[in-house]
């Protein structure tokens, strides 16, 4: 039986936590069931719920296995790991090589560390802009650069090879610093005693990267790995400024592009729920898969 301290604990405890929770109930919790509701439906989002009047319509998995048997669902996943592929290798390499220059103990290095985060910080909105001007065909500053070296540089967001590398290269510009910022912190839990062991022994640079700072940066790794993974199948913004209409013969349709169209554009909101949950099946697939993998990669003592 609680005494009456307790129950003031857990009064206080209660009543701490009730805004969040209602929080969560009302925009988190409720929102998601209500989604998987309207992902068995045929509503448009606009007319009022009447089940009497049999509206919307009971479809069952009708909606999925549309999506699943159209040809539009697997060129999107195509398009998604494509840039899954492109991205991935390039935002780890860029962010583990800026965390070891920030490593050092430069002049002005806090300086430097800010200046690699500022990225972070501008809106993607703002950075998407930014990004459609610096690889416009007729006026851009990359296409420019490449001129005066000799090479014709392509219309980027307006052509099907090249839109989705654009779209690579500017997500790397955003999202860098964020991941660099990781990667310091895990550099600069590493004991200090393994390196002076390595120099010891006469190990080079490259052998003290891959032998010492590798596996013990494992644990970043992981997690910048998982949740790159994870922000990958919900690009969005860039897509959207960057290439309009998702790119020249929709080779930058994506997955959350497409559930955005279908909701407020074409108003098959029972559609569009179906296809976040495809997604959101996807996205747990591969973070599974990620969490079974790290044992045999992942090496948590420093």
């Amino acid at each position: 039986m609680l005494t009456q301290r307790n129950r003031r604990k857990w009064l206080t405890i209660v009543l701490f936590l009730l805004p969040s929770s209602i929080g969560l109930l009302v925009f988190s919790v409720i929102p998601i069931v209500y989604s998987l509701v309207i992902s068995f439906t045929d509503w448009n989002g606009l007319n009022p719920w009447n089940l009497a009047a049999g509206t919307p319509d009971f479809l069952g998995f009708g909606n999925f296995k549309a999506i699943l048997a159209g040809e539009e669902f697997w060129r999107v996943l195509k398009n998604t790991l494509y840039y899954i592929v492109l991205y991935i290798p390039l935002i780890l390499a860029a962010s583990v090589l800026a965390a070891v220059l920030l490593n050092n103990a430069y002049k002005a290095i806090g300086l430097y560390r800010v200046v690699f985060f500022i990225p972070v910080l501008t809106s993607w909105v703002a950075a998407a802009l930014i990004w459609k001007w610096l690889l416009s065909d007729d006026y851009g500053p990359v296409n420019a650069i490449l001129g005066f070296v000799g090479i014709d540089g392509p219309a980027w967001l307006q052509d099907r090879t090249w839109a989705m590398p654009g779209i690579v290269f500017a997500s790397i510009w955003k999202d860098m610093g964020f991941f660099a910022l990781i990667m310091l912190g895990g550099l600069q839990g590493i004991n200090p005693t393994y390196y002076e062991a390595a120099n010891i022994d006469g190990a080079s640079f490259w052998s003290r990267f891959t032998r010492i700072t590798l596996p013990l940066l494992s644990p970043m790794l992981f997690f910048v790995l998982v949740i790159c993974i994870i922000n990958s199948f919900q690009l969005f913004p860039q897509v959207m400024i960057m290439t309009q209409d998702a790119g020249p013969y929709g080779s930058t349709q994506v997955m959350v592009e497409r559930i955005y169209k279908y909701a407020f554009k074409y108003y098959k909101m029972g559609y569009a729920s179906s296809f976040s949950w495809i997604l959101f099946v996807i996205i747990f697939v591969f973070t599974i898969v990620q969490m079974k993998l790290q044992r045999k990669w992942v090496h948590y003592d420093s």
